[in-house]
């Protein structure tokens, strides 16, 4: 079977990386049986810049996007795309826009349990912010997501009161920024091959299927 890695840029706080994540995990599905696919979830911020708190959220997107008129037609757009892929947007339960650097870390974390215990993790937390409106900033609400994912709680609340990779999450952001990502998500298959932003499953496939035919063809090769 050929093997296929997929490292994702994304923010926890980004409603097209979770229409992205539902979506390459249809085209994960599509391809099981002929491609392997590990998936690593890699971090980057949105909002790098606000307090540990977080802020307003409705006040802090509608003078990000210009107005509330603006942010009710995106939420609307979004809310019709997310029925189709399996996500239930509920924008109006969402009150802080969190720093989402905390939520980075726990995402690292759960790598040491795997790509499976990560996926699970990142998949709490984009349902945690926009399907349940818990600010995922709180390490209250991040110890009891890294519970439900099977981590340790003790451990976990042990590194989230201290310092531990918070250096690190940010040297990756900057890394992501440096190879050219300025939006998210973006799919970089095999570290070779990016693909960028929210594609449809169509797509998703496609290119799972296009980059391990390449792969064949070079080993045949």
């Amino acid at each position: 079977m050929d093997h296929v890695n997929i490292d994702v840029v994304s923010d926890v706080v980004c409603p097209w990386c979770y229409l992205g994540k539902a979506r390459l995990d249809q085209a994960i599905a599509n391809v099981a049986g002929d491609i392997f696919v590990t998936v690593n979830w890699r971090p980057y911020q949105l909002n790098p810049d606000l307090p540990p708190e977080g802020v307003d959220h409705k006040a802090h997107l509608a003078a990000k996007l210009g107005s509330q008129a603006a942010v009710d037609r995106a939420h609307e757009m979004l809310t019709g795309l997310g029925q189709q892929d399996g996500i239930a947007f509920n924008f109006d339960a969402v009150k802080i826009s969190p720093n989402t650097l905390d939520a980075h870390r726990l995402i690292r974390w759960a790598l040491t349990d795997g790509p499976a215990t990560q996926s699970r993790v990142t998949a709490l937390l984009f349902k945690a912010n926009f399907e349940e409106g818990r600010n995922v900033g709180d390490h209250a609400v991040l110890l009891d997501i890294a519970t439900e994912a099977g981590l340790d709680r003790a451990v976990i609340a042990a590194l989230l009161a201290s310092d531990a990779d918070k250096d690190a999450v940010s040297e990756e952001i900057e890394m992501a920024r440096g190879m050219g990502v300025t939006g998210v998500p973006c799919f970089i298959i095999d570290s070779q091959y990016a693909v960028m932003g929210a594609q449809s499953v169509e797509v998703l496939t496609d290119a799972l299927r296009d980059i391990a035919k390449m792969k064949d063809t070079s080993q045949i090769n």
